[in-house]
């Protein structure tokens, strides 16, 4: 390691043994487990899963796990909760100068189901501040966050650990900002037994589409196990890459290399029966419209690396 270094590592070592291992908490749920809540969630996702509403007793999404102790839109917890705060640290590195954040995964575990009226509460560990790293964004540390759920009889229903990566941005050569920011690479995606077939396919020119080879219900994105009957068994097809937008979104700021700006992002209904959400090129933001019919291009965005990218269809 170089003294610059050096010298750096020794200003965040501090950060490290006041943070590292600190659990703060609870967090309260403003409201318990309810089925308003719950049909809200399924509503917004377009899970019709009959375990969730189909019983006299409603049963929450696992996938809802965050939300419960969410604040409020003032940025306030529910009352009862710490007055803590489990991002001190981040701004501790925001005076040291690793005022650049981005978050860079997000992993949760679930371990039991909630179910209405079920109370919330949860819990933040900081469990790593790791060494400074050099990366293509800054010189900086990934700080990671355990987070631990609760219901109210103090059995635990899940965890969520989340990274943060901390950086000095980069500084230009000539110590002017940019005219616009610097292009880079994109994230490249991880191919697995449940999705190789995916990236495969759009190398290949073509939008593949996972179908139950049981029940014949089509999904999205690809995943191991059907829905709707639980079994195993599947095939693909290939896609008309045709649809209608279901929602869309316009991202004006932060300009993110290497997107294009302002970056218009749909959510599609495509014929096949399933959503997928890409990027949509060729028309201004203020013209998208719900319902708009499109089609999706395969694109080679980087060396090895295609995705679909839509337009809208005349």
């Amino acid at each position: 390691m170089n003294t610059a270094l050096s010298d750096l590592e020794q200003a965040i070592e501090p950060l490290r043994k006041r943070y590292i291992g600190q659990r703060v908490g609870p967090y309260l749920a403003w409201n318990k487990v309810s089925r308003t809540q719950i049909w809200q969630w399924c509503a917004a996702m377009g899970d019709t899963h009959p375990e969730y509403l189909g019983g006299e007793t409603a049963i929450a999404p696992p996938t809802m796990l965050q939300s419960w102790t969410f604040r409020d839109v003032h940025g306030d917890y529910a009352p009862g909760s710490t007055d803590q705060n489990t991002y001190e640290v981040l701004g501790k590195l925001d005076e040291l100068g690793y005022f650049g954040s981005v978050a860079v995964s997000y992993d949760q575990q679930y371990l039991e189901y909630l179910h209405e009226g079920d109370h919330v509460h949860s819990f933040s560990t900081i469990s790593d501040i790791s060494a400074l790293k050099n990366t293509a964004l800054g010189t900086g540390c990934f700080v990671t966050e355990l987070a631990e759920y609760f219901r109210q009889d103090k059995t635990l229903i899940g965890t969520a650990t989340i990274t943060y990566l901390k950086y000095q941005p980069n500084q230009t050569s000539t110590g002017a900002p940019p005219s616009s920011p610097r292009k880079i690479e994109r994230i490249r995606p991880v191919e697995n037994t449940d999705s190789q077939h995916y990236w495969q396919g759009l190398r290949d020119g073509k939008l593949l589409i996972q179908q139950c080879s049981d029940c014949d219900v089509s999904r999205h994105p690809p995943q191991p196990m059907c829905e709707a009957c639980q079994s195993i068994n599947w095939h693909t097809v290939e896609s008309t890459r045709r649809g209608k937008i279901y929602s869309f979104t316009s991202i004006h700021h932060p300009e993110i290399p290497p997107f294009d700006s302002p970056n218009c992002i749909v959510l599609v209904d495509l014929d096949e029966g399933v959503r997928i959400a890409a990027q949509i090129t060729g028309v201004k933001y203020d013209e998208l419209k719900i319902g708009m019919p499109v089609r999706a291009n395969i694109v080679e965005v980087q060396k090895g690396l295609s995705l679909p990218i839509f337009e809208v269809e005349q």
